[in-house]
């Protein structure tokens, strides 16, 4: 900055009036290039390409054998016999519901989803910006999510109220499979394209999609918010991720209900608690459309076929399973055991929306509980008390209890049923691991302190139990076997590969050389060389 003094003659009164210019250059940091913006990733998720091509291929067919094993036509017994029966069903199913591709549900499939478009860029809007993206821009969004199920329900109850109206619904059950792969379809397509365009749109790269191995990036997702020439302002990804299947899952659950009204000439109360819980649920993720902006699906996740698929077919032909099943296979479940389901449900349901609340007050500055918090080096602050201080993770606790809630009505006939609590304790284990882990990149030693004064990941206590046992088998063989590698460096990252919990780590270190404090991993292994060497 360069600054010159000079002194004007004095005014009237008597006073000198001094006059400072000044010129400021200012350096800006300089433009990233391309390659620097993106630059390759190492393919480690799912345990790398071998991992993610199974997955590819696999989840396809897992949603097709929940239909074929499960089903009006051989059952829904979870033995090799039935299965063996369906499987020779399949391609001489008695009815459309279990053909396995039909044009005409395609052309329903492709016309509900260019409704869900449209209804996107003709309903009113609220644009909400999201995060700050590596490149210094920011995705606008458009929210508009709960006016586009509100018109959805109301042409559905339109339909529903005309005569013949339930019946006429009943078409979405009965072309489930078809519908299906429609959505397929429609998500391997979407991956495709968005992974080619991505190598001539110049946008920006997901961190962990670019790898330049196919399967992987087509899995994983190579651009972080695609979008089609004609509709910059289009992100696939957020659309995707609640709307066209999100909603399908509710109207396909509606369908269910109405075939089993004509069926039966009424609704059992055991669809109805499905209905309803999985409803709200829909319901409550567009009321807090804007808050997906902040989860890694958004933020981090690039798009393709793992959200893709994710979001077009599984969640909606998977996640109702259990009002497909009702379906065929009424069930009454009288006021004591509906009360009992209604209680997980309620139970579950607290602790989701409460603890979400409490991290989203916390993130706008407010703190109405006055919780406690840690202080990072990055400048921003991480829970310890309230829900956040119970586990690092108690909204996935309380989602994974209402997963209990949308079962139980099904009974206990079959274990088919309990599918989604099993995959969502999966998934969930999963989606918590990879934050962590994102986390200690995020804080380094600031979340190894948090992870001290939260030390349970999504159930309090029991988990923590369940890793004392882990952490002493771990121990035993990282001490006995894994320093026994020659190298230190070596047995550093063979430790971190076997369990990656520093609490763990310290008391492996405690054992070598109890009275240190200080001990490394490194150092351990170093110690336990030197011994060897005695």
């Amino acid at each position: 900055m360069t600054a010159t003094n000079g002194t004007a003659p004095a005014n009237g009164n008597g006073d000198v009036t001094t006059t400072i210019t000044a010129k400021a250059q200012v350096s800006l940091p300089p433009k990233l290039s391309y390659a620097e913006l993106n630059p390759k990733s190492k393919p480690t998720e799912f345990f790398g390409p071998i991992g993610t091509t199974l997955v590819t291929f696999a989840t396809p067919l897992v949603a097709y054998a929940l239909f074929f094993s499960c089903n009006e036509v051989t059952g829904c017994s979870a033995t090799a016999s039935s299965l063996s029966n369906a499987l020779n069903t399949i391609g001489n199913w008695p009815s459309a519901a279990g053909k396995l591709w039909d044009w005409k549900a395609v052309g329903v499939y492709l016309a509900w989803y260019a409704w869900c478009i449209a209804t996107w860029v003709l309903l009113p809007t609220e644009w909400i910006e999201g995060l700050l993206l590596r490149d210094g821009t920011r995705q606008k969004y458009k929210m508009n999510g709960l006016w586009f199920l509100f018109l959805t329900l109301g042409v559905a109850i339109g339909v529903l109220a005309r005569p013949g109206g339930i019946e006429h619904f009943t078409w979405l059950y009965d072309h489930f499979v078809p519908l299906y792969s429609a959505a397929l379809a429609m998500s391997t397509l979407q991956a495709l394209w968005v992974y080619a365009y991505s190598f001539f749109s110049g946008e920006l790269l997901a961190l962990g999609g670019n790898s330049g191995i196919f399967l992987y990036d087509f899995f994983i997702g190579r651009p972080l918010n695609p979008t089609l020439p004609g509709l910059p302002n289009w992100d696939i990804k957020t659309f995707n991720e609640v709307r066209p299947g999100l909603s399908l899952w509710f109207l396909l659950n509606i369908s269910c209900a109405c075939e089993q009204y004509v069926r039966l000439g009424y609704v059992t109360d055991s669809m109805w608690l499905v209905l309803a819980f999985e409803g709200w649920y829909t319901v409550d993720c567009y009321i807090a459309e804007p808050s997906i902006l902040n989860q890694m699906d958004i933020t981090t996740d690039g798009f393709g076929f793992m959200l893709a698929f994710g979001d077009l077919a599984w969640l909606p032909f998977t996640y109702g399973l259990q009002a497909r099943y009702l379906t065929f296979n009424p069930i009454t479940l009288g006021p004591v055991f509906s009360a009992l389901v209604i209680a997980v449900e309620i139970l579950g349901l607290y602790i989701f929306r409460v603890s979400n609340n409490e991290k989203s007050d916390f993130r706008n500055g407010k703190n109405p509980k006055n919780l406690t918090y840690m202080d990072t080096a990055r400048g921003t602050k991480l829970l310890t008390s309230g829900w956040w201080g119970r586990s690092r993770h108690p909204n996935y606790l309380g989602d994974w209890i209402m997963a209990w809630a949308w079962c139980l009505p099904t009974g206990f006939n079959t274990p088919i049923t309990y599918f989604y609590v099993v995959y969502f304790a999966v998934l969930l284990i999963h989606r918590q691991r990879r934050d962590d882990e994102a986390c200690r990149h995020k804080y380094g030693k600031d979340w190894d302190r948090y992870v001290e004064k939260v030390p349970y990941r999504i159930v309090p206590y029991v988990v923590s139990w369940l890793a004392e046992i882990w952490c002493e088998l771990w121990l035993t063989r990282a001490v006995l076997s894994l320093c026994g590698v020659r190298r230190s460096g070596q047995c550093s990252h063979a430790l971190a590969t076997a369990g990656g919990d520093n609490r763990c780590a310290r008391r492996i270190a405690a054992r070598v050389a109890p009275r240190n404090d200080n001990l490394t991993i490194e150092s351990v292994c170093l110690k336990r060389l030197k011994d060897d060497d005695r």
